[in-house]
């Protein structure tokens, strides 16, 4: 049983070989401290290999896989406007304005947005998200495409981002009050982005076989959602509903769902829309417990993370005693236990692969 198939048929709760061992990327400051002490490269197989892991999951999911460009086209390079030893302050093509720390793997701070709550700002910037730009697709994407088809490996898609994306560019207090103030303008981002991902994917799609698509949303932080389920019902559903029934049709068996922070009142309103993969499950910081949303929301629920890697460098004992209480979900099918973020760097190589060894004892 290959990947591929592997991933599927845990998916649709059909039996399997064995369960995949996943993670979801490393810090910065972890990826330096494994080179350290013995990685032998930052490939991401070169990854996998040394740590006993299976292929990554997330190999060219956030490009595509370099079959299109789905991202922000603006004109120029980025300029660095200020800089010293420990941080860069940088315009962006956008427009946008940010410090960059130089020491650390940090989110940047945002000095200026791209993006202003304005009818003309937006008019300006989605001149960046023209999906008619001939440049989007490489001369060579229907070959680069049906090589996909070609793969062992879960081959997921970047399917979309109706609020995560959006919210880079506003910032988080800008769109928080543009569904208030600006309600049509609101509505006409989010709705001119759902057609752009489906314009842009549809001639991929027809080519490139996905095992899922994949959405980009952070939508929540420690004590619920940024906008309330009633602002979702409103403004959203209706995009995600149609742009979740184009995957389906165009083949592509499942959706995921990103979200950090606490999610639980989202998560009837992204199953309502057609989401059926909710990740990354925050255990070790948002307390989120992924035995008791099987039981909750049952089979049509599937899920991935749900494992603490705060967890991790305790040792083993404490890493058996974390994934024990998971191995009947494991089992039953439509849940993939994985790290629940990003490793940070108090995680060695060692202790990683101590994890990985645990894990398929486990499971």
């Amino acid at each position: 049983m290959n990947d591929r198939e592997r991933f599927q048929n845990i998916m649709e709760y059909k039996p399997i070989d064995r369960m995949p061992a996943y993670y979801f990327g490393l810090w910065r400051e972890t990826l330096a401290r494994w080179r350290d002490e013995g990685l032998p490269s930052e490939d991401k197989d070169d990854i996998a290999n040394a740590t006993g892991m299976d292929p990554d999951w997330e190999y060219g999911m956030w490009n595509v896989h370099e079959i299109v460009n789905i991202g922000t086209i603006a004109p120029g390079q980025a300029e660095i406007l200020e800089e010293t030893d420990t941080y860069s302050i940088v315009k962006l093509p956008t427009g946008a304005v940010q410090k960059q720390s130089k020491i650390g793997a940090s989110i940047p701070q945002h000095l200026a947005e791209a993006l202003l709550p304005t009818r003309e700002s937006w008019d300006r910037f989605k001149t960046f998200l023209d999906p008619e730009d001939p440049s989007r697709y490489p001369p060579d994407w229907e070959t680069r495409a049906q090589a996909l088809n070609q793969r062992d490996r879960v081959t997921a898609c970047f399917g979309g981002s109706l609020f995560g994306w959006p919210r880079e560019w506003l910032g988080i207090e800008a769109i928080s009050y543009l569904a208030y103030d600006d309600p049509l303008l609101y509505e006409e981002i989010i709705e001119y982005l759902s057609e752009y991902f489906m314009q842009l994917l549809a001639p991929v799609m027809k080519t490139a076989k996905f095992d899922f698509a994949y959405f980009f949303e952070d939508c929540c932080f420690k004590s619920g959602p940024l906008f309330s389920p009633d602002t979702y019902r409103k403004y959203y559903h209706k995009y995600y509903r149609k742009m979740t029934d184009f995957y389906h049709a165009m083949g592509v068996r499942h959706i995921l769902i990103d979200s950090d922070g606490k999610v639980d009142d989202l998560i009837p309103c992204w199953m309502d829309s057609g989401f059926d993969i909710l990740f990354p499950i925050e255990v070790g910081t948002w307390r989120a417990n992924p035995v008791l949303l099987r039981k909750q929301y049952g089979k049509t629920l599937r899920m991935m993370g749900g494992v603490d890697k705060h967890v991790i460098p305790h040792g083993e004992k404490a890493i058996r005693e974390h994934l024990q209480p998971l191995k009947e979900l494991a089992s039953e099918g439509g849940f993939i236990p994985l790290p629940d973020h990003r490793i940070p760097p108090d995680c060695s190589l060692e202790a990683f692969r101590t994890y990985i060894r645990v894990f398929k004892e486990t499971f």
